[in-house]
């Protein structure tokens, strides 16, 4: 997409138009009338339309091609000329969203300046495309644990179709990206990822940050719905949504067209739709405060994102990543992980999930000593030197035990924190731990821990029978 087209319906004005472009350096087509000018761009998008007002002998006039451009290709700025010497239309042509106005008979330097100046705009505006598409290619899928890559397993599966998916899990597991992961493998991947903070717009305002709303004094404000035109669009925590946005969303989903607020045009729009969320959208359905029916339309695909408790295998992969990632974006230095800091980050409790991970990694990165690899001692909750580094404080419950009691259930929380951090392998945890195989095996049933499928992965758990009967 690099060429002007230019839309005139008398010859001489195109090829003057075109003689003067091809001699500044630029490529350009032709088309004489509204036909000609959707052949070509539907057949590749041109990086500049140079219009005319007036097509005689067409089914379109210079208006209706810029309204259908607009709402396929908004990037592809607009230059209307026109032999009638009228605000009004210049000013209807800007509010529909042309670049800028030139009147018959134009000055040549002044048609220059223009192109190139819409060139340059066009430019941009590629370029910022293309950052915002690379930026969706770096959003990685990192790990390698069981429960890791049977959500890639699924991922991968839905990536070449156009089916709707939900993505559930507890916030900050890493749903969009696993969202973005979806899009930039999939044939859309050259479109855009359009996010939706459902959670973060105001109820008052989600219709327009939506569909866009149409002023007279400022003309087409297109929306997110528009943006992600040819795309994705993500909605993210969908059970945010205000109700009443909701229907009208629906009705998007079924006619794949809606018309901007304020608006009297139908805008069409092709969209793949991902959405979102960590609340039990069932509940919302019966709480009144989801309706069913976009339920329906939306859970085409659902798709559980595992906590990073059920991939805890993965949190050192993940760890060294985002090191990597602070390093190449922020500066911050470039530190490995020792094997105490690994295995205490694989025991921690994690309620933020993979967001509180890069959080407590960028902290330790920015208030650490920028030497040597991160040790267990500067992580949150730990003391740094005296005393209490080879001190364990016992908890109330633990320290009124008898020691016979107390063994048993240090020995018990100790297997079970450590089983679930190889993902129940039991051969590695042994080896963690210092004992034989067989000899685990005999003291987890004799605590009462059991292993079980979960996300992909064998978690351990307390026998309940067991338990009941302490």
């Amino acid at each position: 997409m690099s060429d002007i087209l230019i839309v005139d319906d008398e010859r001489d004005i195109r090829e003057l138009i075109s003689d003067i472009l091809e001699d500044e350096g630029f490529a350009t087509r032709r088309a004489g009338n509204s036909d000609d000018a959707m052949a070509a761009i539907n057949a590749e998008a041109p990086a500049l339309i140079v219009l005319d007002i007036w097509l005689k002998d067409s089914r379109m006039d210079g208006i209706d091609i810029l309204k259908t451009v607009k709402r396929d290709n908004p990037d592809v700025p607009v230059v209307i000329i026109s032999g009638h010497g009228n605000i009004e239309i210049a000013v209807a042509a800007i509010k529909q969203g042309a670049y800028d106005f030139i009147e018959k008979p134009f000055n040549i330097d002044q048609l220059l300046v223009v192109i190139r100046r819409a060139m340059e705009t066009s430019r941009l505006r590629r370029e910022n495309q293309s950052l915002r598409r690379r930026d969706v290619t770096k959003s990685d899928m990192i790990g390698d644990s069981a429960a890791f890559r049977s959500l890639v397993s699924q991922l991968d599966k839905v990536t070449k179709s156009n089916g709707r998916v939900m993505l559930t899990g507890p916030a900050g597991c890493g749903k969009e990206v696993a969202a973005r992961y979806i899009h930039a493998n999939s044939k859309r991947a050259s479109a855009p990822f359009v996010t939706v903070n459902c959670a973060g717009v105001e109820p008052g305002r989600m219709e327009e940050v939506l569909f866009g709303r149409e002023t007279p004094e400022r003309g087409v404000e297109p929306g997110l719905l528009e943006e992600a035109h040819g795309g994705v669009i993500y909605f993210d925590e969908v059970a945010d949504m205000p109700v009443g946005t909701q229907s009208k969303i629906l009705r998007v989903l079924v006619d794949q067209q809606f018309q901007r607020v304020g608006g009297n045009d139908k805008v069409r729009v092709d969209l793949r739709v991902i959405s979102s969320t960590n609340r039990d959208l069932q509940q919302a359905i019966e709480a009144g405060t989801f309706r069913e029916e976009l339920y329906h339309r939306l859970n085409v695909v659902p798709i559980a994102v595992p906590s990073l408790e059920e991939r805890r295998e993965d949190i050192p992969m993940l760890a060294e990543h985002f090191i990597s990632e602070m390093n190449a974006s922020q500066g911050l230095p470039q530190r490995s992980l020792s094997e105490d800091a690994q295995a205490l980050m694989q025991t921690m409790v994690w309620p933020g999930n993979v967001r509180q991970l890069k959080n407590l990694v960028e902290r330790v990165l920015i208030l650490g000593d920028d030497t040597g690899p991160i040790q267990a001692r500067e992580l949150p909750g730990t003391h740094e030197g005296g005393e209490d580094e080879n001190r364990v404080v016992l908890s109330g419950a633990l320290a009124t035990l008898a020691l016979r009691e107390a063994r048993e259930a240090f020995e018990r929380e100790y297997l079970l924190t450590q089983i679930n951090r190889f993902g129940g392998n039991i051969s590695r945890t042994a080896s963690f731990v210092g004992m034989e195989r067989s000899a685990l095996h005999r003291k987890l049933k004799s605590l009462g821990v059991v292993t079980s499928a979960k996300s992909g992965a064998r978690v351990a758990h307390v026998d309940a029978e067991m338990d009941a009967a302490e």
